[in-house]
Parts: structure tokens; C-alpha cells; sequence
């Protein structure tokens, strides 16, 4: 169920746990500022979740909250996970959902790089 990304940031969400290992994930990099681990409901061939190590619900929130340090790192952070995944030749996506409208479902900012195979249509056409 989307969340709504105005609400105060919530410690007991998935990605916070993963964040204290209170639940495992399949990790493939961290630093100072980001981890990056396998989503456990895949889209695509690849499917990969980068989120922040700090309390943020949402990019807009990250955005306004965040130092500059945070916001550079994370960024790199994305890039660098998407090139030792080995998707910049031939390509990937990236997506970040972001309250209800964009049906965001974890109240913790999140990338997913999505990777493997051909994609087509950014969005489905509007059926009228």
C-alpha cells in the first residue's frame, strides 16, 4: 500500500531494520553513506535496492534534509553499484517512488536499478 512521504520518518520500517541487520539482506555494497542489496521481490533479471544510511523518507525529504556530503555520496553511491553490476554496457534503470501518486511503499528513500534485459515504456499508456 503507498505511503505517504510527508509523514515523520518511521524506525520500524523494513529498510531501517536491514539498516541495523535486525533482517538479512543480500548485500553488494556499502560505504559511509549507502548500502545496496537484491530486492527480495525481483522485476527484472536484476533488481537491485539502494537506499541511504539516514533517516529519510522520501527524495524530497533527502533533498531538503540531507548535507551536501550525504546527497554526493548516495549519488555516487548508485552509480557505483550500477557499474560493478555491470549495466552501464548495455544499459539500465533507475526508479525512485516517491508518496502515493508514485506508489511508494517503504517509508525509507530507495533507489532500484533495474537491469538484464530490454525495457520498453517509461509508464503504461492511460487507458481511457
Amino acid at each position: 500500500m503507498p505511503i505517504d512521504a510527508t509523514l515523520p520518518y518511521d524506525d520500524g520500517n523494513i529498510f531501517a531494520r536491514i539498516l541495523r541487520d535486525e533482517i538479512p539482506s543480500k548485500r553488494v555494497y556499502e560505504d559511509e553513506w549507502a548500502i545496496a542489496f537484491h530486492d527480495i521481490n525481483p522485476q527484472a533479471p536484476l533488481h537491485l535496492l539502494v537506499i541511504p544510511r539516514g533517516r529519510y523518507v522520501s527524495w524530497d525529504d533527502f533533498t531538503a534534509k540531507a548535507s551536501d556530503a550525504e546527497v554526493a555520496g548516495f549519488m555516487r553511491a548508485v552509480g557505483t553499484v550500477a557499474r560493478e553490476a555491470g549495466l552501464v554496457e548495455p544499459g539500465y534503470r533507475l526508479l525512485a517512488n516517491i508518496g502515493g501518486h508514485g506508489h511508494q511503499e517503504v517509508p525509507h528513500l530507495h533507489v532500484h536499478i533495474f537491469g538484464g534485459r530490454q525495457f520498453r515504456e517509461m509508464i503504461p499508456a492511460a487507458r481511457g
